[in-house]
């Protein structure tokens, strides 16, 4: 390299520092410090003691875990394709003509502006067995609502209904992508008597397939990671355990027993679930992606 070659490229450097800094310090360093504490016996308020793999044998001797792992994964199966469907279909409606489409779209995209939180302590009020919005609807109809945080069969679908809620972060992800789809494809398809299922599935979803994959993908790492209303809606796990989500479980062990080195085995444990099921999804979808620029 030249002279001027290393100066340009000092300067280059030096205008990204600050994100080689930051991802250095909060993206390497975490993810190496977990992987070395899962190897550890440590408690936070003293030296981490090397037990080499200790702790993911306790794991695997731990029937909770594997309680929170099956929950967790039962979770994404159901609320996954749900909330895709759900999220397609509903952006296909925004896509119509109609009068205030302005307005449902806001209504749709509304509850991802409020904080988890918050939605949380709503939908614990709406769930309440004795006073809650959704058993004095059933009430009224003849019907004797559930417990349904406190029942075990109906903890886990309770969650999953409370999560659809959320899905307007997928629908304008779709409503964004379903505008570039060209008009004259659905004009030629009309001309020909195609019917609106034959449409929606060879053009709508081969023309927006790598939005669903992308919302496949944010779909599932979200769901494998959902922590906040579990948490707060059920912080117990529910009646056997029927609602304990790993996630909850890791936290259980890192902040309130303080056994960071075996939540750093559970994490990496979740990370590497993550990225299997990540690839396979990856694999088994690219050949189906259409891609129009390619």
């Amino acid at each position: 390299m030249t002279r001027g070659e290393r100066r340009v490229l000092w300067v280059g450097l030096a205008f990204i520092s600050p994100w080689i800094i930051g991802f250095l310090t909060f993206t390497v360093y975490p993810l190496a410090a977990a992987l070395y504490y899962s190897f550890c016996d440590y408690d936070i308020l003293s030296n981490p003691v090397w037990v080499g793999t200790l702790n993911y044998r306790d794991l695997v001797a731990d029937h909770v875990f594997w309680r929170s792992l099956y929950n967790t994964l039962r979770y994404a199966t159901f609320f996954l394709p749900l909330g895709m469907l759900l999220s397609l279909l509903v952006a296909i409606l925004l896509t119509q003509s109609i009068k205030g489409r302005s307005v449902f779209r806001l209504t749709y995209f509304l509850p991802c502006l409020v904080p988890v939180v918050a939605s949380a302590m709503i939908w614990l009020w709406m769930f309440n067995s004795r006073f809650g919005l959704l058993n004095r609807a059933l009430a009224k109809m003849g019907i004797d609502g559930p417990n349904w945080l406190t029942d075990p069969h109906w903890a886990m679908p309770s969650l999953i209904l409370m999560s659809l809620w959320g899905i307007g972060n997928m629908i304008v992800i779709y409503l964004a992508t379903l505008h570039d789809v060209p008009k004259h494809i659905y004009e030629s398809t009309d001309m020909d008597g195609a019917s609106f299922g034959r449409k929606l599935w060879h053009i709508t979803v081969p023309m927006i397939s790598p939005v669903i994959y992308f919302n496949l993908i944010m779909g599932l790492i979200g769901s494998l990671q959902v922590f906040v209303q579990p948490y707060i809606m059920v912080p117990d796990g529910g009646i056997n355990r029927s609602a304990l989500f790993y996630t909850v479980y890791l936290y259980e062990h890192a902040f309130s027993y303080l056994n960071m080195g075996y939540a750093s085995a559970m994490a990496c444990i979740l990370f590497l679930l993550i990225f299997f099921l990540t690839w396979m999804a990856t694999c088994s979808i690219q050949k189906r992606i259409y891609y129009a620029g390619e």
